[in-house]
């Protein structure tokens, strides 16, 4: 699964789709499957019809921004259906009008394409890892979360799962990470609450769950500080959250002086995520001073990364 970007475009919801067989027929019998005569099997008749609205819609951006518009808003719209996104069965034309099964489905694959963000399908999961679970979750609503976790968990031994997302907890991303505390600490009973505290010895990982968690009995040593510090403001950064909140989660109420020394220790930890946060404060605090230790943490950082194996 490829990254998302998130320069580009914020964490989408998960979207509902009906199986591949509803959509193969929604394509035959959209108008302009005339002019393709979409033939073969369901999955090869969707292949065709996905570069033909690609080259559609290349071809008029206005049409394009239309249908991501639609997918991002998830609202009808008051009005005529653009006539070409009716004729590719993209919209449905009684007004207001709104994105058809088929148009969700074009507009998710198309977003996958332009941003690099997969953007998950409600009961798709079931089969997935834990790992690929937690990536998914970050973006869904918390009722939807619930029932695609119940969908992932129905047919799995609950200790096999609970132990599953634990170790993945280590290797996912920050705010992966931060879905899988979650999950564990309040959706998977005392499973999964022991075995956060297993967990809580083991270097970094350990740090921040208890932070997340507020475990007063697990205190970061002072090598895991900014560990800890960038992983909770990256998880921020991934969701898509405004800079200022990313500046915030750090900041914590410290005057000028104590950020810009925070700032400095960011540098010594071996985070994957602390260039970017860094960044967030070089291009977006208001404070001059602090954003000169950013640059400087920055460039520490690059320093010591040359010298680590």
């Amino acid at each position: 699964m490829r990254s998302y970007d998130d320069e580009t475009l914020p964490l989408q919801p998960p979207v509902r789709l009906p199986d591949e067989a509803t959509l193969a027929a929604a394509v035959r019998a959209a108008p302009l499957a005339g002019e393709l005569r979409p033939e073969g099997s369901d999955a090869e008749v969707l292949a065709a019809w996905a570069d033909h609205c690609r080259e559609r819609l290349a071809a008029d951006e206005g049409l394009l921004v239309e249908l991501i518009r639609l997918f991002l808003s998830r609202e009808p719209v008051k009005g005529e259906a653009p006539e070409t996104l009716a004729g590719l069965g993209l919209v449905r034309t009684a007004e207001p009008y709104t994105l058809s099964w088929l148009g969700l489905w074009a507009a998710r694959l198309i977003i996958a394409d332009t941003t690099g963000q997969e953007i998950p399908v409600m009961g798709s999961l079931a089969g997935a890892d834990a790992a690929t679970l937690l990536h998914a979750l970050r973006s869904y609503p918390e009722a939807e979360r619930d029932e695609e976790l119940a969908g992932w968990l129905k047919g799995r031994d609950r200790e096999d799962a609970v132990t599953s997302l634990a170790a993945a907890l280590a290797t996912v991303s920050p705010l992966s990470r931060a879905v899988g505390v979650e999950l564990l600490s309040h959706d998977l009973g005392d499973e999964g609450r022991h075995a956060l505290l297993r967990l809580l010895e083991e270097p970094k990982l350990g740090a921040v769950i208890a932070a997340r968690t507020a475990n007063p009995q697990r205190q970061p040593v002072p090598e895991e500080i900014a560990w800890v510090l960038v992983d909770m403001a990256a998880a921020l950064l991934e969701f898509g959250d405004a800079p200022d909140e990313v500046i915030k989660s750090i900041a914590m109420g410290m005057n000028s002086e104590e950020q810009a020394a925070t700032i400095a220790i960011l540098a010594f930890g071996d985070h994957p995520w602390t260039g970017r946060v860094l960044q967030v404060f070089i291009d977006h605090h208001p404070d001059e001073r602090i954003a000169a230790a950013a640059r400087k943490a920055l460039r520490r950082l690059r320093g010591l990364s040359d010298l680590r194996p």
